[in-house]
């Protein structure tokens, strides 16, 4: 077992980077949130771009931002911190004018926006990821990743929700709203090149003993990719199964939308830090039971009566957003510990490209699958989640004395 980490607010701001990259982390996300979730709705509403256009431009600017993932990896290696998680706002300010330059109907202009968008959606989670991990070590580490996660979600919901008031705005209101998307990705670059933070690349950044036998990355990568699944399940798998087959209110997407936003934000650091008390791989593992815990829930939830079903798929939920917390808060600590120092920007970088591999081909699998019904789509996601599970779970060293 691992010791439990107990730190003070203060402790967290400055494990996670200081104040000002703390801010920086705030304005970013605001500025995300406010443009992220309706970019498909900028491309329609403002550039009157086909729904289905829309949609592929914005699936060739993400498999196409998961390209410079490596990259991003290889100067981290060399040292660099603050300077590539500036650099990740500012791909994304020149994605965001890229956006509001487009004429009406130019889809390859909207496809250039989403590609510079995508970059820097990939670049950021590595780069921060290493920023953290230079500040902060062991157990402290993996509170400060939580701690920025949980600021991270608080302030995309924030921007979602301001975002609401200009929709109804029409075509001028969407385009001041990536006007001040844009200028709070340029604060927040601004912000965070002023923390100047670098890393030796010749030295050890407060290296630590592995948890037991190492994994092998690959399997931990492949693994990564079924797991990430599960930060689509309430964006997409449940609003399909509520409004599709249950003939659900829309309300009640929202409603799993908005408590899966609260719970990250409120129960991220404290039930990361509870867990700290366990190796990152039987937590990573345990999480992945209960989000295949959760599966079985919603195709148990779907037998219900129509009245019943959509308040039991909330209901469920909540275990499937406890799921993701837990992997969330073991999974990139645990490529941080098992890192060596000199190779940890392209650790950290393979990591995301698994992670941005199963965020793309997600929407299309479980479309797929709940297109064969649920038993399809829950049957289907449990078994790959348990298998993952199986393989990052924690393996016993066995004594060859007496053998």
């Amino acid at each position: 077992m691992s010791t439990t980490t107990k730190l003070r607010p203060r402790d967290l701001v400055r494990a996670s980077g200081g104040p000002r990259y703390a801010a920086a982390l705030a304005v970013d996300a605001l500025g995300t949130g406010l443009l992220r979730p309706f970019l498909l709705l900028y491309g329609v509403t403002v550039l009157g771009l086909s729904a289905p256009a829309t949609g592929v431009a914005m699936t060739i600017g993400i498999v196409a931002a998961l390209a410079c993932t490596p990259a991003v990896g290889w100067w981290l290696d060399r040292g660099a911190r603050s300077t590539v998680v500036a650099a990740s706002m500012l791909v994304r300010v020149l994605g965001v004018a890229l956006l509001l330059a487009a004429p009406a109907g130019n889809v390859w202009m909207f496809t250039a926006a989403a590609l510079f968008l995508g970059i820097g959606n990939q670049a950021w989670p590595a780069a921060h990821a290493a920023l953290v991990a230079t500040v902060a070590h062991g157990r402290d580490r993996d509170a400060a990743l939580a701690t920025s996660r949980a600021l991270r979600n608080a302030g995309m919901g924030a921007g979602a929700l301001l975002a609401i008031a200009f929709l109804a705005g029409g075509a001028a209101a969407m385009q001041a709203l990536a006007a001040v998307t844009g200028l709070a990705y340029l604060a927040a670059a601004a912000l965070t090149w002023s923390v100047h933070l670098r890393a030796d690349p010749a030295g050890v950044q407060g290296g630590e003993p592995t948890e037991g036998p190492a994994p092998r990355m690959g399997t931990l990568l492949a693994a990564n990719v079924v797991y990430s699944f599960c930060l689509n399940v309430p964006e997409i798998a449940l609003p399909l199964i509520l409004v599709t087959h249950l003939d659900a209110s829309p309300v009640w997407s929202a409603v799993v939308f908005v408590a899966n936003t609260v719970l990250v934000v409120t129960l991220q650091i404290p039930v990361t830090v509870f867990m700290s008390r366990y190796s990152r791989e039987a937590v990573l593992a345990f999480g992945g039971i209960v989000l295949s815990a959760s599966y079985l829930g919603f195709l148990a939830a779907t037998v219900l009566g129509h009245g019943w079903a959509a308040p039991a798929v909330a209901l469920v939920s909540v275990a499937c957003t406890l799921g993701e917390i837990l992997y969330a808060g073991s999974s990139t600590a645990l490529v941080t510990a098992l890192a060596p120092p000199r190779a940890m920007g392209r650790a950290l970088a393979r990591f995301q490209l698994s992670t941005g591999l199963g965020l793309a081909v997600s929407p299309a699998v479980i479309t797929a699958l709940a297109a064969l019904g649920p038993a399809a789509l829950w049957g289907g996601l449990t078994a790959a989640t348990l298998v993952s599970a199986g393989a990052v779970a924690p393996k016993r060293r066995v004594s060859g004395r007496g053998r």
